[in-house]
C-alpha cells in the first residue's frame, strides 16, 4: 500500500472531480510547480491508485432513457463457470458494468437501454438466454448522485 500525503488527496480529489486537468493547472491550485505535480501523478499512475482516466458519456442524451440494475443468481452453481458467464454477459452491448457480489445475487449488472420495451427485448433475448442464468431482480433508475469517493 502507499502513503498517501495532503497533498495526494487533495491531487486525487482535483482528478476525481476533472481528470483532463493538466499537470500545470494542478499544481497551481495545489501549490507545486508543474514537474512536481506531474511526478506525483506518475507515482500515483506506477502504484496502481490512478488505475486510468475515463470518458463519461451521458446515456440519455445518445438515445437510452432507460438504466436498469440487475441482481442475477445463477441456476446452476459450479455447472457453469463464472468466466463463461462473465465473457457472455460481457459481450452484450447494452450491460455497462459486471459486478461478482457477495449477498442474495451473484451479479449486478448495470443495462442500459432505450426504453422499458427496448429493456424488456434486452433482458428476455440476450440476458435471460446466458448460460447459467437463474433468477433475475430488476430495478430501475430514477435518479443518481455521483459523489466523489472517500478522499
Amino acid at each position: 500500500m502507499i502513503e498517501l500525503d495532503e497533498i495526494d488527496a487533495k491531487l486525487l480529489r482535483a482528478l476525481a472531480r476533472d481528470a483532463t486537468q493538466t499537470a500545470g493547472a494542478l499544481g497551481r491550485r495545489l501549490g507545486l510547480s508543474q514537474p512536481a505535480t506531474w511526478r506525483r501523478i506518475r507515482r500515483l499512475e506506477d502504484a496502481g491508485v490512478i488505475r486510468g482516466r475515463q470518458l463519461r458519456l451521458d446515456a440519455e442524451k445518445l438515445g437510452f432513457g432507460v438504466t436498469v440494475f440487475l441482481g442475477v443468481k445463477l441456476a446452476l452453481r459450479g455447472r457453469v463457470s463464472l468466466e463463461d458467464f462473465e465473457r457472455a454477459v460481457s459481450a452484450i452491448p447494452e450491460v455497462q458494468t459486471v459486478e461478482h457480489v457477495l449477498g442474495l445475487y451473484d451479479y449486478r449488472l448495470r443495462v442500459v437501454a432505450r426504453d422499458l420495451s427496448d429493456f424488456e427485448r434486452v433482458l428476455r433475448r440476450r440476458v435471460m438466454t446466458l448460460p447459467g442464468v437463474g433468477e433475475v431482480e430488476a430495478n430501475v433508475l430514477l435518479s443518481e448522485e455521483r459523489l466523489a469517493g472517500p478522499l
